[in-house]
């Protein structure tokens, strides 16, 4: 059986723990290789190394930086299927959508190449008699990434671009559920020229992700999955000095006006909705259809759309819609969930509950579901379910639509749908959440503007990727610079007092 260890000082090495997690394949429920745990000593002397190693890469000019990220976009270009297999078959993610995870992160690093302009500083000549004042932008040090199972590309691709850029090292501890990605880009990033010790994968478990966050060496940690671990990282980094910037949990949801047009609305959320099974932090998980006739004419739509759903493994060909969620603990969670909508009321219109795949009948897949008639105070609609799951929730009013994303403790995404360009604009401009979608149901932004959650989706004051993360993985330093004039003409023995 494959052993997975660690990506230490520009090569793979075994863990030295004695501790290891299973990685399961999703669509058998076999286990197919074990990753090692680090402990906390392991952790710290990777710690060590990365510091030494940072001093001559932050020395390092931006531009000579930004070529690695250069070369780094070719290699990814390059391995592209290979990336998206390894994320297939320990995420169960379809073999398109893989390829979607690591274009994603493939798109920051480009941005990460125009790091030089990205890194200037400000100069102002003249701010006082003889005096001239300018900015410079510096790397932290070590910075850290701690990343979740359901992006394993994109999201350290995220972290470690800018990061890098930057001039920093960084230590990526990834989800131990899919950790092969990862390590296949430490892989690239030491064939694109990336010193050794600059970029070091560490896996492991809660032991690992202490080391990281009590560290006197490691100044910055960003981290992206669930909201009480991302409340727990803010809370333990902050406290020890460190900058954080962590983001959690969501309940996106999409409003459907009554003057929308609901084949493109349907197909949207569809799309959206059950998508990679559901496993995406900016899925659509509630609809919000305006109006008893515009609903009663969605549900109309979504039905045969999702009835229509092709769940399978990625090996089964790229007309498979969604495979398998990543654990059978995952399965069983979100089976849990529907059982409680059902018990509350809710309207079951698509009952997946029963789903066998033959074969596969060992594996961790779940039918597509949908609710109708969800209510705010059922479980079903406060809970991320994070599966294939649609909740529908009527609204008679905008008002009554827009109040519900508003007070929902989650606000990492929401769309509106409407050919209302007034309506569009005062939902864009009320609306108090992160990221906006008009006609556009996953609205997670390009590389150069920046990702990011409000309220209990998003803990810190600077978001993932565009210019927002040079600002996170730099101090600035602002230097006054004055040189006495005189010198020049002649040299004076007497004590002059500056002006």
């Amino acid at each position: 059986m494959e052993q997975i260890g660690h990506w230490i000082d520009g090569k793979r090495v075994a863990g030295t723990s004695g501790r290891t997690a299973d990685v399961m394949n999703p669509a058998t429920g076999e286990v197919q290789a074990q990753v090692a745990l680090a402990s906390k000593a392991e952790m710290d002397a990777a710690v060590a190394s990365a510091a030494k190693a940072q001093v001559a890469w932050g020395a390092t000019n931006p531009q000579r930086r930004a070529r690695v990220m250069m070369e780094m976009v070719r290699l990814i270009n390059r391995d592209m299927d290979k990336l998206a297999e390894a994320i297939s078959r320990e995420h169960g993610k379809t073999f398109p959508d893989a390829k979607g995870d690591v274009q994603r992160g493939l798109e920051v690093i480009e941005f990460c190449i125009g790091a030089p302009h990205l890194l200037k500083g400000e100069f102002t000549d003249s701010a006082g008699p003889g005096i001239d004042m300018y900015s410079m932008r510096q790397p932290l040090g070590v910075v850290a990434g701690i990343t979740p199972f359901n992006f394993p590309a994109m999201i350290p691709l995220w972290k470690l671009g800018p990061a890098l850029a930057a001039g920093n090292a960084m230590i990526l501890k990834p989800s131990e559920r899919d950790p092969s990605c990862p390590m296949m880009i430490g892989e690239l990033l030491t064939e694109a020229g990336l010193p050794d010790g600059v970029f070091q994968v560490i896996n492991g478990d809660k032991e690992a992700v202490d080391a990281i966050l009590d560290s006197e060496t490691i100044q910055a940690v960003g981290f992206v999955g669930s909201t009480p671990i991302a409340q727990y990282i803010y809370s333990r980094a902050t406290a020890n000095g460190k900058r954080a910037q962590c983001f959690g949990g969501a309940k996106n949801h999409m409003i459907i006006m009554p003057d929308a047009d609901l084949d493109q609305a349907a197909d949207a959320l569809v799309g959206a909705g059950f998508g990679a099974a559901g496993e995406r932090c900016m899925a659509i998980s509630v609809a919000v259809p305006v109006g008893e006739e515009t609903a009663d004419r969605l549900i109309e739509r979504l039905v045969p759309r999702i009835e229509a759903l092709k769940v399978g493994p990625y090996t089964a060909g790229t007309d498979v819609d969604f495979g398998p969620v990543v654990t059978k603990a995952a399965k069983e969670n979100i089976l849990r969930l529907v059982e409680s909508g059902v018990a509350q009321g809710a309207e079951l219109v698509v009952d997946g509950r029963d789903f066998n795949l033959q074969g596969y009948e060992d594996g961790f897949f779940v039918g597509p579901h949908l609710f109708d008639r969800v209510t705010p105070d059922m479980d079903i609609y406060k809970t991320e379910i994070f599966g294939p799951v649609l909740s529908t929730v009527r609204a008679a009013s905008y008002e009554e639509a827009i109040g519900l994303a508003m007070d929902h403790e989650y606000g990492n995404g929401t769309a509106i749908f409407t050919r209302d360009g007034d309506a569009a604009r005062d939902f864009a401009n009320r609306i108090n959440i992160g990221m906006v979608g008009i006609n556009v149901p996953i609205p997670v932004p390009l590389a150069y503007h920046t990702f990011g959650g409000w309220k209990k989706s998003g803990f810190g004051d600077l978001n993932q990727h565009g210019p927002d993360a040079f600002r996170f993985y730099t101090r600035t330093k602002t230097i006054t610079s004055r040189w006495p004039s005189g010198i020049k003409e002649g040299g004076e023995f007497n004590f002059k007092a500056m002006d």
